[in-house]
């Protein structure tokens, strides 16, 4: 078989590549670019290169906050009493302070990243009996009744004419 000079070997990102652009250029000839949102309008950069610009923006846009594992962990314990009252039964209970045992014990063992980690781990049978506790008081509370003068004022609201 004759060698062809003009026949070459292209790997999988190259042939990829060579299709994306293809279609990218059918896309133009079509006109499928015209008309873009903010077409013609300046490109918001900064005076100065910022590599990370991308995760900057990301944390600006969806209002996310990035925490030391010591600080978040503190936040953590001091929600963890309120996220335990919404479970509804013990093994749930037991389930959540082992994951944060985990966490804190996980934490304990990484470097340090920012303050001192003070946060230590929770003991399950004396967070269960607290959490059982809480509970109990709960159900003890008296339900306050409905009351009819609301209902009977939201029903003619209901009805009246306009």
């Amino acid at each position: 078989m004759p060698h062809d000079p003009y026949a070459f070997a292209i790997d999988d990102a190259v042939a990829v590549a060579l299709l994306a652009d293809f279609q990218v250029r059918k896309a133009i000839a079509r006109g499928d670019f015209d008309d873009l949102p903010g077409s013609g309008e300046p490109i918001d950069l900064p005076d100065q290169h910022d590599p990370e610009w991308w995760i900057r923006s990301l944390i600006e846009r969806e209002h996310v906050v990035l925490l030391p594992p010591s600080i978040q962990l503190r936040k953590d314990d001091a929600a963890l009493d309120a996220r335990l009252d919404e479970l509804a039964d013990e093994k749930a209970v037991r389930r959540e302070i082992d994951d944060f045992n985990a966490q804190v014990i996980r934490a304990r063992y990484e470097p340090p990243a920012g303050p001192p980690l003070i946060t230590m781990p929770r003991d399950p049978d004396t967070t269960v009996a607290e959490w059982a506790a809480r509970r109990a008081a709960r159900e003890r509370r008296p339900r306050e009744p409905a009351r009819t003068d609301d209902r009977r004022s939201r029903r003619f609201r209901l009805f009246r004419r306009r």
